[in-house]
């Protein structure tokens, strides 16, 4: 039988590609979006599937419909985004998430919600386990995001404890591909621009720090997995390669054939030094291993930007 799955923030990078395996896997897909920072173009060849639907809505209103399960995805994800308006990315981790979470309540159907790897702040311990309770400023100019998404994650839990609430919660590491905006401001997406353009490559502080990247199809099918599981998490999901900002610039000249030069800038407030996921938990509850390699993921990453770019001008 049918199922129809709401995706919130089902516009924006990660969501539009969740909406596809979804509806591969043959779902009935309503996607919710406000279009803050989802964008109509990532969807764009969903539209005319006869399973997908789209409504245009903030979840910090409350919203009445009828489905079978939900993803709750939505928020801006990225610095840049989530800092523009710092009170209104809190009011979509709590508010938001609340109403998602009463909404599942009273359909009495399972929530997945995308936490991050920012609930762990610039982590003490490394690689970071979900059982790492995390470095996190608290009146930061990250806070917004990071608290934001803590105590959605203690709302869900609480769900869970109080009304039997079947739950499931991700922690999403850093993650790249097609569909991540040319101003999205994450490292993969500036530093692809930067050096199609040949302009110089910014690297914050002196490149040191450590990122593990993703590519966008491993995490969405570890979140199909982790649905179908019996366990509630929280669950890392994520590449556990790891390499310094340095090297993926690096790389990222070599890849595209530029003549970029790195160029140094001053490290922003309560950037994370090391940022790793220990993947011991996904492996042993879903079978979760990462299968797309830095250097590939980036070849398939590549061509979207020139697409973007050439399409401008």
């Amino acid at each position: 039988m049918q199922k129809t799955i709401l995706v919130t923030g089902g516009a924006g990078f990660i969501g539009s590609h969740l909406c596809r395996a979804l509806l591969d896997a043959g779902n009935y897909v309503i996607c919710l979006d406000n279009f803050f920072t989802g964008r109509r173009a990532n969807i764009r060849e969903l539209m005319d599937h006869p399973d997908f639907e789209i409504i245009r809505h903030d979840i910090v209103d409350p919203l009445k419909i009828e489905v079978d399960a939900i993803y709750n995805l939505a928020c801006p994800a990225s610095p840049e985004h989530y800092q523009y308006n710092p009170i209104k990315t809190m009011k979509i981790s709590v508010l938001g998430t609340l109403n998602m979470l009463g909404l599942a309540r009273r359909l009495r159907v399972p929530l997945f919600h995308a936490s991050t790897s920012e609930v762990y702040g610039d982590p003490l311990i490394h690689p970071q386990p979900e059982s790492y309770h995390g470095n996190v400023n608290t009146t930061g100019i990250r806070s917004c995001y990071d608290e934001g998404k803590r105590a959605a994650e203690a709302l869900c839990f609480d769900y869970k404890r109080m009304h039997s609430l079947e739950i499931r919660v991700v922690r999403i590491f850093n993650t790249y591909g097609p569909h991540m905006a040319m101003n999205d401001g994450r490292v993969i997406s500036n530093f692809i621009v930067q050096a199609l353009r040949g302009d110089p490559i910014t690297i914050y502080g002196d490149g040191n720090q450590t990122r593990s990247f993703c590519y966008v199809s491993d995490l969405v099918r570890g979140f199909l997995a982790f649905m179908k599981s019996d366990f509630s998490g929280p669950l890392n999901l994520g590449n556990d390669g790891e390499f310094t900002i340095r090297e993926l610039a690096e790389k990222i000249i070599q890849l595209t054939g530029s003549r970029s030069r790195i160029e140094s800038r001053p490290l922003p407030a309560d950037d994370p030094a090391r940022r790793r996921p220990d993947l011991t938990l996904a492996r042993q509850k879903i079978g979760y291993e990462p299968e797309v390699s830095l250097e590939e993921g980036l070849k398939r990453t590549i061509p979207y930007y020139q697409k973007l770019l050439s399409e401008a001008t």
